[in-house]
């Protein structure tokens, strides 16, 4: 009994900043979502139970639909383009050249900044008619004006800087992984007669399957909650107009989810945020059933 308490007193500290940072937000959140604020000059005197009428309005809702499906396109230019790309830095530095170091030090760097300083140098780089890459484009016939002010281009734009920015985070896990593989399952290939393609596909992307299920996952939770780049580079424009309704070509559901906030809308907004959690739930299930299958 004496050493269960000792354990439970140091582990005090973490369950003190477990309950009221993380556990009591989630719960009060919850408890929000099923309120609708009445008066915003005082928003949390005036709080009214409606039940799951927030959640009701959040399947009418077109501009939930128009972000989550706007996230799902980021998703899909985000995640598929920057596991390859990773592994192909990864494949890459393994091959030992001379200064690999410095290479896997330059490749990680972008990771490490903070994504506001990153989407303000791509949005100066982006910037029309000086920047950069819209200079290159137009020495080359291809004046499109500001990326980032184009609804075709704008979302495509901030995916590219992203992929670029977290390319670093999968080199690493790739690496480690690499190289921990026996290299006696390589030589053994090689008497059998198997290609570099063959070796590649059968021996080291099995071996990798438990990192290329965890990106997917993190990847798509992670553009779920994307936020900090479109806010920085694009805040959520440029506007275009369906159905005689005006939409935003970058607005993902983590910048829709801000803006609720930032109205004071506190119980949509947090229906919005456990709808989402829905969603990452069934996909981290589905991912993991389909990369078990599937590598």
């Amino acid at each position: 009994m004496k050493k269960v308490i000792e354990s439970y007193i140091f582990l005090l500290p973490f369950f003190l900043i477990f309950i009221v940072f993380l556990a009591f937000p989630v719960f009060y959140a919850l408890w929000l979502s099923l309120h609708k604020v009445q008066d915003f000059y005082d928003v949390f005197g005036s709080l009214k139970f409606v039940g799951f009428l927030n959640y009701i309005n959040l399947l009418k809702d077109y501009r939930f639909w128009w972000s989550l499906l706007i996230t799902l396109y980021y998703s899909l230019l985000t995640i598929p383009v920057g596991i390859s790309f990773s592994l192909l830095l990864a494949s890459f530095l393994t091959s030992k050249l001379k200064g690999y170091n410095f290479f896997r030090t330059l490749y990680f760097l972008p990771y490490i900044l903070d994504v506001f300083v990153v989407g303000i140098v791509w949005t100066l780089l982006y910037s029309s008619p000086y920047g950069i890459i819209t200079r290159l484009l137009s020495n080359i016939n291809l004046n499109i004006g500001g990326l980032l002010s184009n609804p075709k281009t704008a979302l495509p734009s901030v995916a590219f800087a992203m992929v670029l920015k977290n390319a670093g985070f999968g080199m690493v896990l790739f690496l480690a992984t690499m190289q921990n593989i026996s290299p006696s399952l390589y030589e053994a290939a090689m008497i059998d007669g198997a290609n570099p393609f063959q070796r590649f596909r059968y021996i080291t992307i099995p071996s990798l399957k438990p990192v290329i299920l965890f990106l997917f996952i993190t990847g798509f939770i992670g553009t779920l909650s994307s936020f900090a780049e479109f806010f920085s580079m694009t805040g959520g424009g440029p506007g275009i107009v369906i159905g005689g309704k005006t939409l935003y070509s970058t607005e993902t559901t983590g910048l829709y989810l801000y803006r609720r906030f930032e109205s004071l809308d506190l119980g949509y907004a947090a229906s919005i945020s456990f709808v989402l959690l829905l969603i990452t739930m069934a996909y981290s299930i589905f991912a993991s059933r389909f990369m078990r299958e599937r590598l």
